[in-house]
């Protein structure tokens, strides 16, 4: 950490390349004239000429050469050196986020390169945010989204996310314009599209931060999904208002129509983004289709076609994080199918590589960029945004939550509320909006409030929501991957309930989503998938799901302890007791007389005063009229032979080897309504069985031999 910071004063010149991160001016282009003497030059057109150098150099040093990829390296070896001892300090994880201690970090560099330099250090661009860090965090994020719970909840996300977002948006903007026209000797230069447009940059929830808390608590499965959905769609919604606000701004008046074109614009950006995804999504899946043969380059377009998605909306000024967003949740289903294991684990690791450098640096440059001269401080407002932030968040996740919890079958706690309104942190996609804002008087003063209200809610909302989530007794997750058997009986469920759906004429979630996965199965799956992977059975494909997972090593799965592990081994005469125990239990269920039936029939009246039988296993009506119509002519044989595809019992436990000709299909009590009996019948048949005779199969049976070997008992 020392040795970077010596590199401080090289660091100065130019920070970051001015597509990456953002410039200091660096230094002009080398002219002619300031090359250096050891080449020569024409005296007409002053180009280099072939002569020979001078004298040779053994030594030289060319900085401007590797200046930008030698400082773009140092950078991201800070931020992971910075990472690494994070992990590596002790306790202070287990106090302190990571994101605190990075921002922590930035501003120790930060002070550094301000003292050495006597300037302020250089910031990050809105344009190096926008394109080359966020991206890889949102993709990362889509990517292994959680799709049942996400889509179970969706309702909800987008309820939180969009009209939660207008709810804030309009009620910061509002209070702020109205504390600005109290304060109008310092503030009355603030309009009211100044203050709606500072609203809706301050409304940002970061995933980024909510990410980096929420992961380290791991809190049940429904509260991480609702505030991470919502904070991952609030920030295309904020953008998008962020982009109409500025748009208001430079217009001369604003009248009714413009606000509905305004309104129209957010539907239209929206729901681009999300088309342009599916298709980037879907055309990603059929190319990895026929990647059998070059393996390799397999993982390269899931980042190609998700960056491709996310450039695409930008240039079409949509929606690019729900652009990334839908194209990584489309693609993924079918691209884990086409590409190989070793690919996928490559997919996987790259991601989760990338995406976490880019947060370290964004957290990093949070703290750097806060070292400036370009501040400006009143009271009154930054006061004012800090707890109407705080106000306005809380209010519309009570009332939201309220109509909401009327349509959810699963209800959002209040202890669940508490943690979403408490969890609303703010990151680096306000710090990128706000300095995008063209200039005017008050510009530096948003700036510096934008700086305060990211600072508290890291710092301290950050550090305290873990012991509030201790201290709230809020639900946490089950820490462990799933079972085929929980997955199987999950899916058991799902077609229940679509089925009751279908019967009552409802049609709910369960029933679309039944429709979609009918449709996916019949059309998509094999368009997309090649037909060496398909895989014929819904549990292969639960298992192969799981394999994934398990391959993968979710950070939150604890490692699997044997309960056998800890346990002493069981004595000779504990075996021979539970021996004893379980022989006498089984011997008294067999000799428990009880009448079978199968699902065609039902239990005899118990009032009848008939001979109980044991239980046994029915036979087939093939099995029972071909050993009885041995003898009798082929009509009589073929009339049986076509009642033996009725059914089978499926009573599977048997005691006697020989047949018991009964048929529990016919009873015995409607023979005398009819008046008479035929002499064929099985009722009849069964009649002339003594009980003598019935029980003389089981007498002559063998005593069947109980034997149990225990676990313990296994030779290894």
């Amino acid at each position: 950490m020392a040795a970077l910071w010596t590199l401080s004063p090289l660091l100065s010149a130019c920070l970051f390349w001015p597509t990456c991160l953002a410039l200091t001016p660096g230094a002009e282009p080398l002219q002619p004239q300031n090359l250096p003497l050891s080449l020569g030059f024409n005296s007409s057109d002053g180009s280099p000429s072939l002569d020979l150098p001078m004298a040779l150099r053994v030594f030289s040093v060319d900085y401007h050469h590797v200046q930008a990829p030698f400082e773009i390296v140092l950078w991201i070896m800070l931020a992971s050196l910075a990472k690494l001892g994070f992990h590596w300090s002790g306790r202070v994880p287990a106090v302190v986020p990571e994101s605190c201690l990075l921002i922590m970090v930035g501003l120790l560099v930060g002070g550094v390169i301000y003292g050495v330099r006597h300037s302020a250090p250089p910031t990050l661009s809105a344009e190096a945010f926008f394109l080359f860090l966020l991206p890889p965090i949102v993709l990362d994020a889509g990517y292994f989204l959680p799709g049942r719970l996400f889509f179970e909840n969706l309702g909800t996300i987008l309820w939180y996310a969009v009209l939660g977002t207008l709810w804030n948006v309009l009620g910061i903007g509002l209070s702020l314009y109205g504390v600005c026209l109290l304060a109008h000797s310092s503030l009355g230069d603030v309009s009211l599209l100044h203050c709606l447009l500072f609203g809706s940059l301050i409304a940002a929830v970061d995933p980024v931060a909510v990410l980096s808390v929420f992961q380290e608590m791991h809190v049940n499965e429904q509260l991480h999904i609702l505030v991470f959905g919502e904070s991952l769609l609030n920030d295309a919604v904020t953008v998008v208002l962020y982009k109409l606000f500025e748009s208001f701004l430079r217009l001369p008046s604003v009248s009714g129509v413009d606000v509905f074109l305004g309104g129209c614009r957010v539907l239209v950006v929206g729901l681009g983004g999300l088309f342009v995804g599916l298709f980037f999504g879907l055309l990603a899946a059929l190319t990895s289709r026929f990647t059998s043969r070059a393996q390799v380059i397999a993982p390269l377009f899931v980042f190609l076609y998700s960056y491709l998605s996310y450039l695409t909306s930008e240039m079409l000024h949509l929606s690019g994080i729900m652009a990334i967003v839908t194209c990584a949740v489309t693609m993924k289903q079918y691209v884990e199918a086409n590409v190989s294991e070793r690919s996928n684990t490559s997919i996987q690791y790259f991601l989760k590589m990338w995406s976490s450098v880019s947060e370290t640096l964004i957290f990093i440059f949070l703290g750097v960029s806060t070292i400036q001269d370009v501040h400006m401080w009143s009271w009154p407002f930054v006061c004012s945004t800090l707890l109407l932030c705080l106000v306005w968040r809380a209010s519309g996740v009570l009332l939201l939550t309220a109509v909401v919890n009327k349509l959810r079958r699963n209800t959002v706690t209040f202890r669940d509320q508490f943690i979403i309104a408490y969890g609303g942190m703010r990151g680096a996609i306000c710090f990128s909006l706000v300095f995008l804002i063209d200039d005017f008087p008050k510009k530096r003063l948003f700036i510096t409030t934008t700086i305060v209200v990211i600072l508290f809610t890291v710092f301290v909302q950050g550090m305290t929501i873990k012991p509030l989530v201790e201290l709230l007794d809020v639900k946490r997750k089950k820490r462990g991957l799933h079972t085929v058997s929980e997955e199987i009986h999950s899916r058991l469920i799902d077609h229940l309930l679509a089925g009751i759906e279908d019967v009552v004429g409802y049609w709910g979630q369960h029933y679309w989503k039944d429709k979609f996965e009918q449709f996916n199965k019949k059309y998509l799956r094999r368009f997309l998938i090649r037909d060496d992977h398909q895989a014929h059975s819904s549990i292969l494909r639960v298992y192969q799901e799981l394999e994934r997972r398990e391959q993968r090593g979710d950070e939150e799965a604890p490692p699997v302890v044997d309960p056998r592990s800890n346990s002493r081994p069981l004595l000779p005469e504990e075996m021979e007791s539970i021996r004893r125990i379980l022989s006498r239990n089984l011997q008294h269920f067999n000799n428990m007389q009880r009448p079978a039936y199968s699902r065609h029939t039902l239990h005899q009246d118990a009032t009848m005063d008939r001979v109980r039988k044991p239980l046994h296993r029915h036979q087939s009506l093939g099995e029972r009229y071909t050993y009885k119509a041995q003898g009798e002519d082929g009509e009589f044989k073929s009339s049986r032979r076509g009642r033996a595809g009725l059914s089978r019992s499926h009573t599977v436990c048997s005691m006697s080897p020989r047949p018991v000709l009964q048929d529990a299909s016919v009873p015995a009590a409607s023979a005398p309504a009819r008046g008479q009996v035929d002499p064929n019948s099985e009722a009849s048949i069964e009649e002339q069985i003594s009980p003598q005779q019935q029980e003389a199969p089981l007498e002559r049976s063998a005593r069947k031999q109980l034997s149990f070997v225990l676990e313990s008992e296994k030779q290894p």
